[in-house]
């Protein structure tokens, strides 16, 4: 992945009256990487998509894509290396699925051989002939994902991409977005499912009452906030209390009925708690290990104390 930045936002601020829907957001994403933003509805997600895509302008601060400011004059043809899936996908019903890829094509001046592939790629060839009011609205969605998808854009805006989508479709939602993403565009996701994203995405940006409070890859950022991995040991009742007693600065607790031992450590450090483990000798009937996941590190970083304490912008 190269660190040149495809979009980068400094000191970027969007006020309306005497509110600040985002302030002093500094973001860059570079090219090849996959970042997802989350917060809370009203934390400023869906204002920082529309300054991306230059659809409002910042009352400060500037902001770059792909090397170009939004206010510039040749943006508009930069446009079509944009790709963008709205939260509400919004498609004239009396059209087909074709009609609308074609027509969208067209706007971005993409060669049509690509429509076919696309509607491949989604999964809709069987409907590509049929007027969208006959879609469903997983199917609605996956066709604004096709539409995202037309002329193979260098940045890829996604608002809730899986919304309405059964597990299957969710798959193949992210088996795409990896593709795209591999072959060195930028993908930006805002997305509520943050049990889907935890394995899938480079780095987070947490965004609260409109400021970023946290920036980085997800472990980074569980180390930062001091959330633990869990590791449940199943033993008998004599090596239960060996490991309590070898390792009581992890001992976090039991369960006699269940006969577990649960230790709490950093993350990084679970493989090596997990060797010592092995050395004492013990009789291991189960080991399981939960890791925070990131829904626990959101709301850790959203609560209000922690958003006054502090603001984790981390690197790695």
């Amino acid at each position: 992945m190269d660190n040149i930045p495809t979009i980068r936002l400094d000191n970027i601020s969007k006020q309306y009256g005497k509110h600040f829907a985002v302030r002093d957001i500094d973001l860059a994403i570079g090219q090849g990487e996959c970042l997802a933003l989350v917060g809370h509805n009203g934390a400023g997600k869906t204002t920082l998509i529309k300054l991306v895509l230059g659809l409002i302008q910042p009352t400060n601060g500037q902001l770059s894509i792909m090397g170009n400011s939004p206010q510039h004059a040749n943006f508009n043809q930069l446009r079509k290396d944009i790709g963008f899936l709205p939260e509400q996908v919004l498609f004239q019903t009396n059209m087909t699925g074709r009609e609308i890829l074609t027509f969208y094509s067209r706007l971005k001046n993409a060669n049509k051989t690509e429509i076919e592939p696309l509607f491949e790629r989604v999964d809709l060839c069987d409907a590509a002939d049929d007027k969208i009011s006959t879609y469903s609205k997983g199917m609605r969605q996956r066709l604004g994902l096709a539409q995202a998808l037309i002329g193979q854009p260098k940045i890829l805006i996604l608002d809730e991409p899986t919304s309405g989508l059964d597990p299957l479709s969710r798959q193949t939602v992210y088996s795409i977005i990896d593709e795209v993403k591999n072959a060195g565009a930028t993908v930006f996701i805002s997305s509520h499912a943050l049990t889907e994203l935890d394995d899938r995405i480079d780095r987070v940006a947490i965004m609260n009452q409109g400021q970023l409070v946290a920036l980085g890859n997800v472990d980074a950022l569980r180390e930062n906030i001091g959330l633990k991995s869990i590791v449940k040991i199943r033993v008998n009742q004599a090596d239960a209390n060996k490991l309590i007693g070898h390792f009581p600065a992890f001992f976090d607790n039991r369960n006699e009925q269940k006969n577990t031992v649960s230790l709490a450590c950093n993350v990084k450090d679970k493989v090596h708690l997990l060797r010592d483990i092995l050395m004492l000798g013990i009789q291991l009937q189960n080991i399981e290990i939960d890791d925070p996941s990131l829904e626990q590190v959101f709301m850790k970083y959203t609560q209000h104390d922690e958003v006054t304490q502090k603001k984790a912008v981390l690197h790695g």
